[in-house]
């Protein structure tokens, strides 16, 4: 269930139906259709040119869908007046006036979306800027541009956020903040759709993912069962006695895969015949049980026919 959010929130979904975008000859995306429900952190993954952000332009109003619609609360997001209080969004942190401090770029949003200036000082110490408030924006660092863009989606403390790429060029400490900032939101009851292709960040921040490639979608649903549903069954096992054993479920047709950690993957075998092999071959187990897949793994077997530059080892 998705949670609910403070006294006087409202939750709004993303919906996007047959959502199409086509560039001339180019079909960017392809007949999309989704749904973002508030209360979860939905990850927006795919490789680089799925459509990702011609999707979430689409969704601001700032590309015209060439057929389908997209709508934020039953309603086109250009036909939200004021629209900061009900959306926030960061695409591209470069896409900011450099020669504007940070203080006077969020002043001038505020101005134009009928926000209290007071505004401007509360998100700015939320995102770490208080102290670089009246530097100029082209002395920011990538990870303090982040930062001041994330300032800016939050400035009309609205219900929905999309992120494009948050996590491009933040220290450690940033992303840790950035992971517990979308968590907070998610608890608060807002609709949080984050893109990304930094997979071990998504297993860690989202609860639900929508996976795209070639503009197409290829799977909608929890992170979950995303990860079981992408890879084939596979069994962890730690022995002694690898040689024996190893030999043993390769002769029987399995995939046998040494890990860092000392045990070896199994794919094509269950554990009960991995165990009855073992036991035959006199080799000891001190494991065996599942093991599930990451989502990178899961990814990459799911969207391997949707990379648009594959290398030859890809292949």
């Amino acid at each position: 269930m998705p949670r609910r959010g403070p006294p006087g929130s409202v939750d709004l979904v993303i919906e996007a139906t047959e959502l199409t975008r086509r560039y001339g000859r180019t079909l960017a995306v392809d007949r999309l259709t989704f749904t973002v429900r508030p209360g979860v952190v939905t990850g927006f993954l795919g490789p680089n040119g799925a459509g990702k952000t011609t999707t979430l332009r689409m969704v601001l109003g700032l590309n015209r869908p060439t057929s389908g619609t997209v709508t934020v609360d039953g309603r086109p997001f250009a036909g939200l007046p004021r629209g900061l209080r009900h959306v926030g969004a960061l695409l591209d942190a470069h896409d900011v006036h450099g020669g504007r401090t940070a203080r006077a770029h969020l002043a001038a949003l505020a101005a134009g979306n009928g926000l209290p200036r007071g505004r401007v000082a509360e998100v700015l110490a939320e995102v770490g800027l208080a102290d670089a408030a009246g530097r100029r924006i082209d002395g920011f660092s990538l990870g303090m541009k982040q930062r001041l863009g994330i300032a800016a989606a939050l400035l009309g403390d609205p219900p929905v956020l999309l992120f494009d790429e948050p996590l491009n060029g933040l220290d450690p400490e940033g992303v840790r903040w950035v992971r517990g900032l979308f968590g907070r939101l998610a608890d608060e009851g807002r609709t949080v759709l984050v893109s990304s292709h930094l997979m071990r960040e998504m297993e860690q921040t989202a609860e639900e993912l929508i996976v795209i490639g070639r503009g197409r979608l290829i799977a909608a649903g929890s992170l979950r069962d995303f990860a079981a549903g992408g890879t084939p069954p596979r069994v962890a096992v730690r022995t002694p006695d690898a040689d024996a054993l190893v030999a043993a479920l390769t002769g029987e047709g399995a995939t046998v895969r040494a890990e860092d950690d000392g045990s070896y993957t199994v794919t094509g075998l269950t554990a009960d015949r991995i165990g009855d092999l073992a036991f035959t071959h006199r080799a000891r187990l001190y494991e065996l049980g599942p093991r599930a897949a990451s989502l990178e793994e899961a990814f990459m077997a799911l969207t391997e026919d949707s990379v648009e530059y594959a290398t030859e080892a890809a292949r």
